[in-house]
């Protein structure tokens, strides 16, 4: 285990510069964030050192990994799985100086789950604290509180012992961190490795989330539902919250080289800070993050010093279920994009959206499902808060079948107008009452001309509800 640790530095030592020159562009010593423009920059420069010639090798070392790491653990609660489920929850906890949410958390995962969803899926308690008087006490808690789903293997509680930890004392001191907070967020990293490497092959997908935290109605229906729409497409990170190392998903099959890599990197800066590297080296360049978030954090008190801790994503909605489906669909239109504003993203249910120059007359953004669908509601949003004329001034919204290829690419023959748009915005349920075919295309056609150009923010579709558990 030790020459382990010992190969690792010497292989990927020149990543490490990398990082810290990472964090230092993105954050301050108090936490302060650069303005967006600072951390674009910082981003460029930082990429094009992270695929420079001298790391590749260094970087295909790490892809490779597959084997997990060997730990032996300790089953505190539950078993083995049998058979493998959906989705794995995976937590980790430690001991706080002040107070302790992890009960709260875990009432939460089971309360806005049906019971078919649980039938998909294994929460996995990772309790990393050293003092096993403490586990014991918990796991106690827990089995008297949550004893069913443990019996019905929807709960496995796990320990890593200490003695397959590396150092934790007398560590790098980046960033004029004090000793107890690198000690603090070193031994974080490696309980997050412990916990990825047990998961790896629980499941399809893994959720992670901490030991403090509310989650949305349904939230796994709501992940299937953007799964589906991701189908086709490379993602390594899928993000359903905003904060910290919460709500964030991967493919089961990346958990090995995940947890290598927080290993690797265990002194070097926070888990949270890591992952955005992560993604990056597998070669996700944007972020990823779903709206309405499906996870709040609720803890008071941190769990490091147990200071006060207020955070709050302020787009999370627990009782928001009505996200679209957003079918698999292919892109496409006349206007002249602006920069890597790409139309894909106005379809995409995040953050980003599409940006195009002044559209002219005949224009279109036209969307060519893979599979015809059965409409029941659009929604489709223009203009931004920042830019309030960037808004579709003059257009209508047709459905359209029969999709065939041409020689501007696939569009559909036969195509239905219906409404308007008014003041930038298009909004109509019950489509499935008014047509009486299958869909293969939606398309926003422009009608006149406009100065202003034109951003459209998102575009939700909404089909009849297919049984996704």
């Amino acid at each position: 285990m030790r020459c382990y640790w010992k190969r690792s530095v010497t292989t990927v030592g020149s990543f490490l510069f990398l990082c810290l020159f990472m964090y230092l562009c993105m954050k301050d010593e108090e936490g302060s964030v650069l303005d967006q423009e600072e951390r674009r920059l910082a981003k460029e420069i930082a990429v094009q050192q992270l695929y420079s010639k001298r790391n590749v090798q260094n970087f295909r070392e790490l892809i490779n990994f597959s084997a997990p790491i060997n730990v032996t653990y300790q089953f505190l609660a539950g078993y083995p799985l049998l058979k493998k489920k959906y989705l794995a929850v995976g937590l980790s906890s430690v001991k706080r100086k002040r107070g302790n949410y992890l009960l709260e958390t875990l009432k939460s995962i089971f309360e806005q789950s049906t019971n078919e969803e649980l039938t998909e899926m294994v929460v996995v308690v990772h309790l990393a604290d050293f003092d096993m008087a403490w586990n014991a006490q918990v796991v106690q808690d827990i089995s008297r509180k949550f004893a069913h789903h443990i019996i019905s293997d929807h709960l496995v509680i796990i320990h890593a012992p200490k003695l397959y930890y590396p150092p934790l004392y007398g560590l790098k001191r980046n960033y004029n961190d004090p000793a107890d907070r690198v000690t603090f967020r070193s031994k974080q990293n490696v309980d997050y490795a412990f916990l990825l490497n047990f998961c790896a092959n629980l499941s399809d997908y893994y959720l992670m989330l901490e030991d403090d935290v509310q989650c949305a109605r349904s939230f796994l229906t709501a992940i299937k539902k953007v799964l589906a729409s991701k189908e086709g497409s490379y993602w390594v990170t899928l993000e359903f919250s905003k904060l910290g190392y919460i709500g964030k998903l991967y493919h089961s099959t990346d958990l090995p080289r995940l947890a290598h890599f927080l290993l690797m990197f265990y002194q070097e800066m926070p888990c949270d800070w890591l992952l955005t590297h992560f993604r990056g080296l597998l070669t996700q360049k944007d972020v990823l993050r779903f709206k309405p978030s499906l996870f709040q954090h609720i803890g008071y008190y941190s769990s490091f010093r147990g200071t006060e801790n207020r955070l709050k994503d302020d787009d999370f909605e627990e009782d928001f279920f009505d996200i679209p489906d957003n079918p698999p669909a292919m892109i496409y239109t006349s206007l002249k994009v602006f920069e890597n504003y790409d139309p894909s993203k106005a379809y995409s249910n995040g953050d980003e959206y599409f940006w195009g120059k002044s559209p002219t007359a005949g224009d279109h953004f036209t969307i060519i499902f893979v599979k015809p669908i059965n409409v029941t509601r659009i929604h489709v949003v223009s203009g931004s808060e920042d830019r309030h004329n960037d808004i579709l001034h003059s257009g209508i919204l047709e459905i359209g079948k029969h999709p065939k290829v041409t020689q501007k690419g696939k569009d559909c023959t036969d195509y239905v107008k219906l409404n308007e748009f008014q003041k930038g915005l298009w909004d109509k349920k019950d489509i499935s009452s008014i047509i009486n075919f299958s869909v293969d295309c939606v398309r926003i056609y422009i009608t006149n001309s406009q100065k202003d150009w034109l951003i459209i923010r998102s575009i939700s579709i909404w089909t009849k509800h297919s049984n996704l558990l």
